[in-house]
């Protein structure tokens, strides 16, 4: 992934994350992860495996794509 497109990821996962009142830890402990690296999705550091998109979209009860989408 480029680094703008990790960018828009991390921003709606925290904004989908934030809509269903989870903290950063809360959502790691339902994806089997370490806080860290929700934080490091989360502001564009950390890529993520079309496994890992898949969990969290299952988890946050949202199509894998409304997380790639740039709003």
């Amino acid at each position: 992934m480029s680094d703008d497109v990790l960018k828009v990821f991390g921003f709606n996962l925290k904004v989908e994350r934030m809509k269903r009142g989870l903290t950063q830890a809360q959502l790691a402990e339902l994806l089997g992860v370490h806080e860290k690296h929700i934080c490091k999705i989360e502001t564009g550091r950390q890529n993520v495996t079309l496994k890992t998109l898949d969990k969290i979209a299952s988890v946050l009860n949202i199509k894998n794509s409304s997380l790639l989408e740039e709003k």
